[in-house]
């Protein structure tokens, strides 16, 4: 056999090893597209038709009035994990049960791993007012993020990109980004006391308070109900008192000086 003749064997082979081999993640991708076929078998189906009795069987009558579901928040996490590789295969892996929308990775790439009009499992038990089915009801961002660290400016540009094509495309109100820590207080922290809310919230996603040198709050001025007001679970006052102060403040302590004080109640009127 000739030196070029097995040169060329070799690069065959190569070059076949290459075409055959599998791309990352194709083993949940294909369950991906099996699960996302067997939802919209389902949604395709006619609905049931329930007779009276059997002399009087009505002829079906479908509406025309219908759409998918529509998130109306967006959750915000750190994904308490040291990569973004390290999240892939958390969210891909079904033992875990838990999963996001969208990753966004140090270097600013946004893995968008869930259509929006899919009910993702990342707010777990939540509470956030009246709403109880935070999942059925939002989108939710991870950022690649251990927890203990500061977000890049790229990962936080990205976030602000992202968000904007949000906030126009489902008309989600700015009150209604916020984090995980905020909808379940008792669980988690995320994303943490480092995470810029005020940049997001002066580009229109989230609250955020005012100048609060000349507020004047009222002596019976209640926290706990100022609290529910913006919309916290105070089922456990102190853990809601904790979260609040993570988001605006930066502090972890469950203390409500006269200064936080102001806070609250500028943010409690924005929320009425």
């Amino acid at each position: 056999m000739s030196n070029r003749f097995l040169l060329f064997l070799l690069s065959a082979l190569f070059f076949l090893a290459i075409s055959c081999s599998r791309p990352p993640y194709h083993a949940s991708n294909k369950r991906y597209k099996k699960q996302a076929k067997d939802y919209a078998k389902t949604i395709r189906q006619q609905p049931a038709v329930f007779a009276v009795s059997e002399a009087i069987t009505p002829a079906w009558v479908g509406t025309t009035n219908f759409n998918m579901r529509k998130p109306n928040y967006v959750i915000i996490h750190h994904t308490a994990q040291n990569s973004c590789n390290e999240t892939y295969k958390t969210f891909t892996l079904p033992q875990t049960q838990v999963s996001a929308h969208y990753v966004i990775c140090k270097e600013g790439v946004v893995q968008h791993m869930l259509n929006d009009y899919l009910r993702a499992w990342h707010a777990g038990a939540g509470k956030w007012g009246n709403l109880t089915d935070v999942n059925s009801a939002s989108i939710g961002i991870e950022l690649d993020n251990n927890g203990f660290e500061t977000f890049t400016t790229l990962q936080i540009n990205s976030l602000l990109q992202l968000l904007d094509t949000l906030k126009r495309k489902y008309a989600i109100p700015t009150a209604n980004f916020i984090g995980h820590a905020d909808i379940a207080p008792t669980r988690k922290v995320d994303p943490n006391i480092y995470f810029p809310w005020k940049t997001l919230a002066g580009r229109g996603y989230g609250l955020w308070f005012g100048d609060t040198a000349s507020i004047s709050v009222p002596e019976n001025l209640s926290n706990t109900n100022a609290l529910r007001i913006i919309g916290y679970d105070v089922r456990d006052s102190i853990a809601a008192t904790k979260a609040f102060k993570r988001h605006f403040l930066q502090d972890t302590s469950a203390v409500i000086t006269d200064a936080d004080k102001k806070v609250l109640f500028d943010l409690m009127n924005k929320s009425l």
